[in-house]
């Protein structure tokens, strides 16, 4: 996850996460490489995260304003997968701080098979999150609990 500079280098495809090279990529770019920005917060890796949403709704608690969700479609290219949940991340002052932390699981049936796959974010007009799913074919609605 990443802030963007207009005219900024990040990498790709000749590298990842700042410079480390990726050797399949030809011709190779050195000159590229070197100028590679790496991104500002680190998730797991392939995690595929595809959906991000700012939360400035109201109906979630307040140490959930201001931060990011985001949806980990998760892995398909590895033994053990990994993703397949949505995270938050704290923000403060306009950047992240903290560790990513899990806010929505389940979506795998035990070690290997996902029943479902967060692809898409959104916060609705009463502040709920939203959380599409291209595996399980729903949305999913998020709030706090009520007493």
């Amino acid at each position: 996850m990443t802030s963007v500079t207009d005219g900024a280098f990040y990498g790709w495809p000749y590298s990842y996460y700042g410079q480390h090279v990726d050797p399949r990529v030809m011709p190779q770019r050195p000159d590229l490489v070197a100028k590679a920005i790496p991104p500002d917060y680190a998730l797991s890796s392939h995690v595929a995260p595809l959906g991000m949403a700012f939360y400035t709704g109201s109906a979630l608690p307040q140490a959930y304003q201001g931060g990011a969700f985001i949806g980990e479609h998760g892995s398909w290219n590895r033994p053990a997968l990994n993703g397949y949940k949505v995270v938050f991340v704290p923000f403060k002052d306009g950047h992240p701080d903290g560790m990513a932390q899990d806010f929505v699981t389940g979506f795998l049936n035990g070690k290997d098979e996902a029943r479902g796959r967060p692809v898409g974010l959104a916060v609705d007009k009463v502040g709920a999150l939203l959380i599409a799913d291209d595996v399980g074919n729903k949305v999913w609605r998020v709030t706090a609990a009520t007493k």
